[in-house]
């Protein structure tokens, strides 16, 4: 019975099979079978995806705008752009531009773009000052690997063997630079530091280093621009403006002042020990820039409170009082402001106790300049003097020796300078 009823199957599958074969042979214009359409490749647009409870739906797709970067206004940190003669600027553009390595942000600065006293005799000469530049970049191991391909002889042998990523590696120490120095370019040595954007940016907030952010305190040419950096540079200028105040009495020159803020970058410098700069560097340079500071600086004083400085006026004067002067305290950069809460310790009530009064009585400490002379002369020392070591890595034994001498050169001028004046 059983092999029966599986024989009945089987004969009833073949005629379905046979059927099935005639019906795909057959002509579909006198077939009477419906072929089934194929599925589609895709779904169409009316079905509705499948539903996961793991996964949840995805968000509808959105077509792409591009979107402009942000730009600041036009006037913005106008103040920093400082004119320098028609043939300086050329060179200077022409120079930046023959980098093909991608650069975001570069300044030009030092005594081979703005005049300093003591220089007269050197400018007259065929070895004009060395002219100074700063790059700020995106990725510096890619920017050292282009570079190394178009001007290998911008580096030493070591660094050239190695390779990029030891440059980057180097550059990556405090304060965050890499230094190729005197590089012949146009007709003219140059020495150009490397660093990121990143970098610089975090200097200028934080003062965390002082080494690019006290350099930016200075006059200097911007060369390539950067809204980011611009930015984050007026903070920086602020915030030397407000640190100068807290060190000054109730009325002062603004050449005073100027000295006050040139001056940030070189306290602690090792360089201003030994016999490896210029002693009278900062009043050499106010001397001859007192328009470039106050073309840096007269605009940021009108918006600061208790600050009356004049249009046409040279003296400057300033509420002292421990309400005007905490509002500059709360305000300097985090890593000055650190130390200043170590020193302020135990010297009266925590901040936690009270705060307006923790800050009005740091604020009116009679030793606040010289506390913050100190702590800065703290920050600034150990990166220069990092700095100044990898200068035998950068450039190598016999650039750092040819450096050397020319640094102690200067010195000796400097001194002689400030002897006959």
């Amino acid at each position: 019975m059983l092999s029966t009823t599986r024989s009945s199957a089987r004969r009833a599958s073949a005629r379905r099979l046979q059927c099935l074969s005639r019906s795909l042979t057959t002509d579909s214009t006198t077939s009477q079978t419906v072929l089934t359409p194929p599925l589609p490749l895709s779904k169409p647009e009316t079905s509705k995806p499948r539903q996961s409870r793991l996964h949840p739906r995805p968000r509808p797709a959105v077509p792409h705008q591009r979107q402009a970067l942000p730009t600041l206004p036009p006037s913005f940190g106008r103040n920093q752009v400082l004119p320098v003669p028609d043939s300086t600027r050329a060179l200077l553009e022409d120079i930046v531009g023959s980098f093909e390595a991608p650069i975001r942000y570069a300044f030009a600065y030092g005594s081979g773009v703005f005049d300093q006293a003591g220089y007269e005799k050197q400018r007259d000469k065929e070895d004009r000052p060395m002219l100074d530049f700063i790059f700020a970049v995106t990725h510096s191991d890619h920017w050292h690997s282009i570079n190394m391909q178009q001007h290998p002889g911008h580096y030493p042998l070591h660094a050239r063997v190695l390779g990029s990523s030891f440059v980057s590696k180097t550059q990556e120490f405090s304060p965050g630079l890499w230094f190729n120095t005197f590089v012949p370019m146009k007709g003219v040595n140059i020495k150009y530091g490397v660093t990121t954007v990143d970098t610089l940016c975090a200097d200028l907030l934080n003062w965390r280093t002082l080494y690019l952010a006290g350099r930016m305190h200075k006059p200097l040419r911007i060369i390539k621009d950067d809204a980011r950096v611009r930015l984050t540079q007026q903070v920086n200028l602020t915030s030397a403006l407000r640190t100068a105040l807290l060190m000054l009495p109730e009325s002062f020159t603004q050449r005073e002042l100027f000295s006050a803020i040139a001056g940030i970058s070189y306290s602690g410098d090792p360089r201003m020990v030994l016999p490896a700069e210029n002693r009278g560097k900062v009043e050499n340079m106010v001397s001859r820039q007192e328009d470039q500071f106050r073309e840096l600086y007269w605009r940021l004083a009108q918006g600061l409170p208790g600050v009356r400085w004049a249009a046409g006026s040279k003296s400057v004067e300033q509420d002292t009082s421990p309400h005007a002067r905490a509002a500059h305290l709360k305000k300097l950069p985090e890593e000055l402001l650190k130390h200043v809460h170590r020193r302020a310790e135990g010297r009266g009530p925590p901040r936690e106790a009270d705060e307006s009064a923790y800050w009005l009585r740091v604020a009116g400490d009679k030793d606040l300049p010289s506390i913050l002379d100190s702590e800065i002369t703290k920050i600034v020392r150990y990166p220069a003097t990092v700095q100044s070591l990898k200068g035998l890595v950068s450039a190598g034994v016999a650039k750092s020796a040819r450096y050397s001498v020319a640094k102690v050169s200067k010195w000796w001028k400097g001194t002689s300078f400030l002897s006959s004046s």
